[in-house]
Order: C-alpha cells, then structure tokens, then sequence
C-alpha cells in the first residue's frame, strides 16, 4: 500500500504546470519538491515508518491548485494561504490513502502530520516540519533571497533564525554536523544568525 499510495502523489505532483530545471532536465516543481523531501527523510530519519514517508511524499501535494495570489497580499492574507494550504493538502493525501486501503486510524495519524497539528507536541508533525526546514535550508534558501534583493541582513538574520526554531534540536544538531549542504553565499549568514 505504500508503494501505491507514492504512486498516486506522484502522479498527482507531475500535472505540476509549473516547473524547475534540474541536472539539464525540466521537471514538474511539487514532483521534484516531493522527491527531495523523501530524500531529506531516508537522510535525517532512516527508520522512519511507512505514514511518515506518506506524510513527508505529500506535504506539498498539488500545491498550485491553492496559489499565495488567491489571498491577501498581506501578513494576514500569508497566514492564511498557510492554514488554508496545510488542511487542502491533508486531505489530498488522505483521499488517496483511502483509495488503496489505509485504515482510519493511519489516515488520521497522516492528517495531523501534514496539516502541522501540534507543531513541537506531535513528533510526526515536527519531524515533518523538520524535514522541510532542511529542504529548504538546501535547496530552496538561496533562491528565495533572489526573491527578496531589497531585505537588508537584519530582515534575513530574522528569517533564518525563525527557520531555525520551528526545528527540533535533532535537526538543528543535524545541521551543525554539515549533513546538510548549505548555500555557498549563505553560509556566514547562517551561522551568524544560528550562533
């Protein structure tokens, strides 16, 4: 079943419209995002469960169906996207979960992990937070600050930082032992902020 259930993420990711370059191939975003998320987690968490592996495959699932532009464009409107996206993508999963035989017990389990429910209480939420802080700290930083050219270090100290705390201490000492590949022009930032 998990195996299935993989299957019906990724084929969900690949009608991705949006897409990213990697090693000289155009790729659908989620389905590369999804992939590196697996990846972070084999790397982070080896023993991890088969709900856990369901649960860090879909924590972005079909995410342009919900763009930021749906929303204000405000902090408010931001928190917003945010909630809205954690409960579509939940339920995302749990749909296919259900198509192949999941019981109700697991698809809860699931549910709580992507929506984020109980961020530092639930250790399947947090691993999954920490799992996509740390796919963000190496693939994702770098591009974002080409985003943001007119923040200035102090706005990006700050940034890093409440990256830094939504992370377990168990990710966070991952970090400091150079398991994850840092951004080349990040990384006195980083450990400036992380200090």
């Amino acid at each position: 079943m998990l195996n299935q259930v993989i299957t019906l993420i990724d084929q969900a990711n690949s009608q991705d419209p949006n897409t990213e370059i990697y090693n000289a191939q155009s790729l659908p975003k989620e389905s590369l995002y999804a992939t590196r998320m697996s990846e972070m987690l084999a790397r982070f968490n080896p023993n991890a469960d088969e709900l856990m592996q369901i649960a860090v495959r879909g924590q972005h699932i079909e995410r342009w169906q919900s763009p930021r532009s749906n929303f204000a464009m405000n902090k408010q409107g931001y928190h917003q996207w945010r909630s809205a996206l954690y409960i579509f993508h939940a339920s995302r999963v749990i749909e296919l979960m259900q198509q192949v035989g999941f019981n109700e017990a697991q698809q809860q389990r699931v549910y709580a992990a992507v929506a984020k429910q109980d961020i530092k209480r639930n250790p399947d939420s947090q691993l999954v937070e920490d799992i996509a802080s740390l796919v963000f700290i190496e693939h994702y930083m770098l591009a974002f600050t080409s985003t943001k050219p007119d923040y200035d270090e102090q706005k990006w100290l700050g940034i890093i930082r409440r990256t830094w705390q939504k992370m377990s201490v168990e990710a966070r000492d991952f970090v400091l032992a150079g398991n994850v590949t840092l951004p080349e022009p990040l990384v006195g930032l980083i450990h400036k902020a992380v200090a």
